[in-house]
């Protein structure tokens, strides 16, 4: 049948590149009958984001052996790039400073209180909520 070759092919292209529309183009299927593929066949549907993993899988395999090529090669970015995303000695790091200063406190005012007072109210979780009202009535 036409359908499970074209199907099988798609698989197979996303396996190799995981990109939906790259994958389609070249099983000469559109992404809308894919979609409804997926949509009408949960095992299909299973396939196809099995197929993603290992391409996702095969890619990062790709390219993590051509960065260590381009390493081998003395390639200055690649070596930085490695030694910032996988050394916490040459991560990028970011430093904060500051200062706090303690302003003089005052009073709340009743409207105040009150306003707060309904906020925490507000805030509390349902099963608080009951045990506060429970207590107000006893």
């Amino acid at each position: 049948m036409k359908k499970d070759r074209v199907q099988k092919l798609l698989l197979d292209q996303l396996r190799r590149v995981p990109i939906l529309e790259v994958a389609c183009e070249k099983a000469n299927v559109s992404r809308m009958s894919v979609n409804r593929w997926r949509k009408d066949d949960k095992e299909f549907d299973k396939a196809v984001t099995e197929a993603m993993n290992e391409g996702d899988a095969f890619l990062n395999d790709l390219t993590e052996s051509q960065l260590i090529s381009l390493i081998k090669d003395k390639h200055w970015p690649a070596i930085s790039f490695w030694l910032r995303t996988r050394n916490p000695k040459f991560k990028e790091k970011i430093e904060i400073s500051g200062q706090i200063t303690h302003r003089e406190q005052r009073e709340l005012t009743p409207e105040e209180i009150e306003l707060r007072k309904e906020a925490l109210r507000l805030a509390l979780p349902k099963s608080a909520k009951a045990e506060e009202e429970k207590e107000k009535n006893n």
